[in-house]
Order: C-alpha cells, then structure tokens, then sequence
C-alpha cells in the first residue's frame, strides 16, 4: 500500500467520532464490508449498526472496508497487498471472515470488484483453506440471495439484532475452535435455522428454464431458511455508531423510528419482508433524542413512512423546542398533520416529499397505496399554507395494468397539485419549485407483484419521453428520471436465479460493460426481466421464510389485475398473511 493511501485513510479515521479500535490479539478479525463508497456506506444506518453489534462482542474485532474513489483507487493500484481496512489497514485477506452489508441490488458489481482488490477468489468454490469465510447479510439476502449465491460461501438471513449473537457464539466455538471451513458450514447449517450455504444444494431446471427443484446434497441442508426479525420493546434506538464529516447527510445523525410500514402497497418489498411493522415506543424515542440533542443540532427522521410514527408530533416539538432541526425520510399525504407541518416550517424544512406512485385513482387501486386525489390535494393546500416549501413528488412508471391513460393522468395530477399550491400561495406572492422523481417500476421478491414482468425499456423510454416533454411546457418544474436500462439490470439482479451469477461474473470481467455482457452471455436475461412468471412455478427465493404465506401474496395479485384496494396491515387483529398467526 502507498504511502500517500496509508495517510489518506488515517487521516479519514483520525476525523471520525466513535470509531471502534481493537487489537487483534485473541480476537476474531471480521472484516465488514460495505459494497460502495464510504461516504455512502457511513450514511447507512444498517451497516452502521451491525458494526456496532460485532465490536460489542469482546471477543470480536471489526473493522469496515469500503470500495475505494477514485483517487484512492489509483493509490491502491499502485502495489501492496490489496484492498485495506479502515481502523488497522490489514489486508482484506487476512480477516478470518468477510462480511458484506447489502441493501441494494445495484451494488453487486462491487462485490467482485472488493474481493478481486482483495486478491481473493471470486467464486466460492475456487477459495483455498487459507482464504477467509467469505458471508453476506442485509434486506437484499433475505428477499433473494440466488443471483450472487456463486460468490459466497454463506449468507445470515433476517434482522442481525435477531441473529447475530447466536450466529457469533457458533461459529467461535466451531471455527475458531479449530474445524475446517466445510466443518464450520455443515455446523452452523445445522444449528442455526437462519443459515443459508448455497453449495449445499443443487438446482434442476424443466426444459423450459425454470426451476423444477432445489436439491439437498448435505444432511445438514434446511428444506427453508428463517429469515427472523427482532421485537423493538428489547432494542435500543438504533442510531448513528460513528459520526464522520464526508458522509452523505453528514450534517444530521440518524434516528430509526420503526421497521416496516402496514399500508400493504403490493410493490413495495420492506412493507412485506419487514412485517410486521414495528415502531419504538414514545418513552424510548424521546430518551435518545434527548441524549442526540447534547452533542448534535440535526436529526434525520427514518421510517418507511414517519407520518405513521406514533407520537411523531410529541417527537418533533421535542427537537424543535430544544432548538434544533430535523428532517423527515417520507411522508404519507392522509397521515400528515398540521401540527408535523408547523414543527417542519418551524425548524427551517425546506422541502415536504410525498409519494402519490400513480398519477390515477384506478391505478393506486391497483397497487393498494389507499389515496385518493382528494386527498393529495388537501395534503398539499395545508403543507402550502404552513410554509414556503419546496414539493417533492415521487411516481412510479411502468406499474402493473398501466397505460398511457396513467400516465397521462401523472401530468393531470401534478398540474392539480401546482394549481393548489399557488392559490394557497397567493397571499405570499411567492412559490418554490416543484420537484417529480419518477422512476421505473421494478418487481421484487416477497411481494404481490413478484410474478410480475419489467416493462420493456423501449415502452419505459416513450412514456419517459412524453412525461418530459408535457412537463417541460408547465414551467416551475423540474424533473428526475432513472434510467430503464438500470432498471432492467435491477430487475436482472432482483428477481434472477444463480445462473444471473455467470452474467455477473462476466461483466465484471467485461469493466462493467453489461451490454457486451448479455451480447456474450449464453444465459438470455430477457428470462428473467420480461417474462411473466406463472403462480404456480417455484421461484428462486420460495426456500426463504418470512411467515407470509404465499396464498395471501396470490390474493393480492389477483385483487391487482381486478383494481381492488384490501385492508391495511393491523398488527395482531387480523391473520390474513400470516406473520402475526
């Protein structure tokens, strides 16, 4: 390793606040890895937490590695023995395990990209006895671990505070005690229910290409793996474990609200694998807060849906009147208070995002996000009334059932919406800039829609086009879109069996170049991406268990293509999907 990197790395931790230094002596050395820049993976409260659970343990030492920028990149390239870590700069490959944090599909590419910096073996089966346990946890395993399966010799389903501890004492007591990595495997396969070894198994596809059965080759291999999540009552409010200056929101320290959303909206995968929807209790928010505020004026709000938080406005007066700020991660239009609005004007808010998805009424019905216009509307009168705010609008294109009519009527709606906002904002004679975020729909694992196929790019184009050129003319506007052609490989990765893993492989072999990829690939992606999937064929995550049952998941699907709206989730009253039987 240069020189010029060894200081620039120091320098990086020398500015941290809560970094986490051990010696390695008598320890287990666990490399935990986050697939994307570390101004990235910093602002990730999920990889931050994990880090603090694993040093927790005093017989563990943790230390975070991170896919280097550009310049760091260079410097890397320069010679050493690869990739280092942040708080010792050991080499990748001396760690005894590597665990990587995944919450997002499109950060696989980076998977490879760490382990070949690491000078380790890409695929699983070619490590040696010498190389470390190489292992993958975060929401992207437990909805569909297949398409990188290849890589990794195990992945730790679920929540971690719900499985890590366990997960820890096995593998010191087999692995550190002296067992053989095949050893440890078959060990840990056998005693932990949320412990997934895809070599273990072999899969059988019919002649058609789709799956015809996963095969046990070891005793030890589950029929399902667990996928547990943690009771909120006995957990502290997860926050921030490290503060640094060069992480993405860097001026505010998060504060997780809850996990999972009960409004049932059949796209959305953390509604469904996070069920049941959990929040902390009002006493346990205000203690951390109130601890934050001694050391921070900046709070960032996270759940998938704040407006939902019980008590939110007791927890936003709370910030504002010790006088700071806070910002929100996502608002609900029906479930948005005058009282949460005057808090966000209040503390300086500059901009209020809500999530209409569809620009119809049938449309919504479709995807059961329980909003009508009316609704919108009234929600965008009071935010215009309360303050001068930005409004942030996300939709979605390509849903299922979509036309052209839809999308038409994205464009009816958001002139409703502007209309509104500058009548409510007349007698302040000014009116800030509307922002749409639209992005393409993308079927995911564990939801209704998993049977789903993309729409094709070159439809997601047209109507991407035709959105731009109608807002263009409406001024004040302005206009985000994703790109289909990611949406595609989202797709590929999402909802792709192992064989993904070869096109994987082979871009990565290819500089990322994914169109020489799929032109070389004898795997045809298109399978995977626009093929509708029949109810009753095995899909590559059905192993995986969540408690939903996949009845339920059938019943909405069925309920979508009819344009019926079904009940919201009530934790404990109701025995509809499953979790709560």
């Amino acid at each position: 390793m240069s020189k010029k990197l060894n200081s620039l790395l120091r320098a990086r931790v020398a500015a941290e606040k809560g970094t986490i230094r051990k010696d390695w002596g008598g320890r287990l050395p666990v490399a935990l890895v986050y697939p994307n820049y570390y101004r990235l993976g910093m602002a990730n409260l999920g990889f931050q937490v994990v880090y603090r659970l694993l040093n927790k343990r005093e017989e563990i030492v943790a230390e975070r590695v991170f896919l280097p920028e550009r310049e760091e990149m260079s410097l890397l390239l320069e010679g050493g023995k690869g990739l280092p870590s942040m708080e010792s700069l050991s080499p990748l490959q001396e760690f005894k395990l590597i665990a990587f944090s995944l919450s997002f599909e499109n950060d696989y590419p980076n998977i490879l990209k760490i382990l070949h910096l690491g000078k380790i073996p890409l695929l699983s089966e070619e490590r040696q006895r010498n190389h470390p346990l190489i292992m993958a946890g975060g929401i992207t395993t437990f909805m569909n671990p297949e398409p990188i399966a290849p890589f990794f010799d195990f992945f730790l389903l679920g929540e971690a505070e719900a499985v890590l501890d366990q997960f820890l004492d096995l593998l010191i007591e087999s692995y550190v005690g002296g067992q053989t990595k095949g050893e440890t495997l078959r060990f840990l396969s056998k005693n932990i229910s949320s412990l997934y070894v895809p070599s273990f198994y072999r899969i059988e596809y019919h002649k058609d290409g789709t799956i015809k059965d996963r095969v046990p080759i070891v005793p030890e291999a589950r029929e399902k793996i667990e996928a547990p999540y943690q009771d909120l009552d006995h957990n502290p409010v997860n926050t921030y474990a490290i503060l640094t200056h060069e992480a993405e929101f860097a001026e505010r320290t998060l504060v997780e609200l809850g996990r999972g959303c009960g409004r049932s909206c059949r796209f959305c995968a953390a509604g469904y694998v996070y069920r049941p929807p959990r929040a902390y209790t009002q006493e346990k928010l205000r203690s951390c807060i109130e601890n934050l505020l001694k050391d921070t004026k900046s709070i960032g709000l996270l759940s998938p849906c704040v407006s939902d938080t019980p008590g939110i406005e007791d927890i936003t007066a709370l910030i504002a009147e010790k006088g700071a700020s806070f910002s929100v991660s996502s608002l609900r239009a029906d479930s948005l208070s005058e009282a949460l609005v005057d808090y966000l004007n209040r503390v300086g808010q500059k901009t209020i995002t809500l999530a209409p998805e569809a620009g119809s009424e049938r449309l919504r019905k479709v995807i059961n996000k329980h909003l009508t216009k009316d609704q919108i509307i009234e929600a965008v009168r009071m935010i215009a009334r309360k303050g001068n705010f930005a409004l942030r609008l996300y939709f979605l294109i390509g849903l299922p059932t979509e036309t052209m009519g839809d999308v038409h009527q994205i464009l009816d709606l958001v002139k409703s919406v502007k209309h509104s906002m500058v009548k409510e904002s007349r007698t302040r004679g000014k009116i800030r800039q509307m922002k749409l975020s639209i992005n393409c729909f993308v079927p995911k694992p564990f939801t209704p829609f998993q049977w789903m196929p993309l729409e094709q790019v070159g439809t997601l184009k047209e109507k991407q086009k035709w959105l731009r050129n109608s807002l263009r003319r409406e001024g004040g506007i302005r206009v985000n879109f994703d790109l289909p052609k990611w949406a595609y490989i989202q797709c590929l990765l999402s909802v792709g069996d192992r064989r993904v893993s070869h096109i994987l492989k082979l871009s990565h072999e290819l500089d990322q170049n994914w169109t020489r990829a799929f032109q070389f690939s004898e795997i045809n992606p298109d399978f995977f991406v626009y093929r509708p999937k029949s109810l009753e064929e095995a899909l590559p995550w059905d192993f995986i268990e969540h408690g939903i049952r996949k009845k339920h998941l059938v019943q909405e699907y069925e309920m979508a293509l009819k344009g019926q709206q079904s009940d919201i989730c009530e934790v404990g009253s109701c025995r509809r999907c499953g979790v709560c039987r």
